[in-house]
């Protein structure tokens, strides 16, 4: 692995080549917001007072799984205070925004601005890490799973992107909650209840059939959606003793309409660079890391990272490697010569002393 820098580091280099209006709050992103909030109100009402057959109904539901991701995008960058400032309207608008996926503002903060970003891919600190090979040893259950082959395991861990988003927020909620003092675990267990309570209340609403076309499915294309963006933002990249957005984050490309819908959620080593620069601004950020580090950028078509997620095993070995445990195949981590056009392997084996 090349010699890792912090954020600073490369934040230092950075900073000077980028417009004054960057560091600023960018307000004009709710328009997007707003657009969304009226597709998506439209779309449930239309499904329960109007009188369509079961493939409109569907294809409605398309439609309002891919708003419920793209609000989620806005929402976290409302979070990250890169929209408004304002602490009250940025906590309403991010817990809007996110409430099609079920997750409160304060906990959002405390799982992914404060403690994600602070220690991305580092093997105890990150709470979105996989986990390493000693951890897996120690765990009978995972040892279980893994005895599948890793065609089976792919095919259920991409099912299971239907809902890993809201189910692994629901995780760190249990985890942080526990971390905040009275007032605040008040306000947090509010907002963890409250979208349940809307989305429960509108199932005795409306009744099943209905409601599965006006949420169960556009919940699971939303999660799906934020989840092939956000299982390759870092899965493929080895775990770090330091954080460096440039060894431990892969930024993917799409077509640009779709950058423009998802709010250039695919920049994502920008996003960890400069988390408090709106993502409106991340393409000069890129033109600036490939002006000085091309070498250690790394990016690639999201199709190209998903099949590599699909190819490959998710325990860490050496913290620079993936291991199969049922094979004994031990494969690169994209810092370590892991690409598109090269997933190979060795057989790991083990030593005695």
């Amino acid at each position: 692995m090349r010699e890792l820098h912090n954020i600073g580091w490369y934040a230092n280099k950075i900073s000077p080549k980028l417009p004054k209006s960057a560091f600023k709050p960018v307000p004009s992103r709710l328009f997007g917001g707003l657009a969304y909030t009226f597709i998506i109100i439209c779309g449930i009402l239309s499904i329960n007072l109007l009188e369509f057959n079961n493939l409109i109904k569907f294809l409605i539901s398309l439609v309002l799984g891919f708003s419920f991701a793209s609000i989620g995008f806005l929402g976290h960058e409302i979070l990250h205070g890169t929209v408004v400032k304002t602490l009250w309207l940025k906590n309403f608008l991010g817990g809007m925004a996110f409430m099609p996926l079920s997750i409160g503002p304060m906990l959002w903060i405390k799982w992914h601005n404060m403690s994600h970003h602070a220690n991305t891919q580092h093997e105890v600190n990150d709470p979105d890490a996989w986990m390493s090979f000693e951890q897996f040893n120690n765990r009978t259950f995972i040892k279980y799973i893994y005895k599948l082959p890793l065609w089976f395991r792919s095919l259920f861990s991409f099912t299971a992107l239907t809902i890993s988003f809201t189910l692994h927020a629901t995780r760190m909620f249990f985890i942080y909650s526990k971390e905040l003092k009275k007032e605040k675990n008040l306000r947090i267990w509010i907002q963890f209840i409250l979208p349940w309570v809307i989305w429960i209340g509108l199932f005795f609403l409306v009744g099943t059939e209905k409601w599965i076309f006006s949420y169960l499915i556009p919940f699971l294309i939303g999660n799906f959606i934020v989840m092939c963006y956000i299982s390759t933002n870092h899965r493929l990249n080895p775990l770090v003793p330091i954080n460096d957005p440039l060894a431990n984050s892969l930024s993917v490309t799409v077509p640009k309409w779709l950058d423009i819908l998802h709010f250039n959620f695919s920049y994502h080593t920008e996003h960890h660079l400069f988390p408090g620069i709106n993502p409106k601004y991340y393409t000069l950020v890129k033109e600036e890391i490939l002006k000085l580090w091309p070498e250690r950028y790394h990016q690639m078509p999201l199709g190209s990272a998903l099949k590599l997620l699909w190819n490959t095993p998710r325990i860490y070995y050496n913290n620079e490697e993936l291991i199969d445990p049922k094979n004994k195949r031990v494969y690169n981590s994209l810092e370590n010569g892991l690409s598109a056009d090269n997933i190979s392997y060795h057989i790991y084996k083990q030593h005695v002393s």
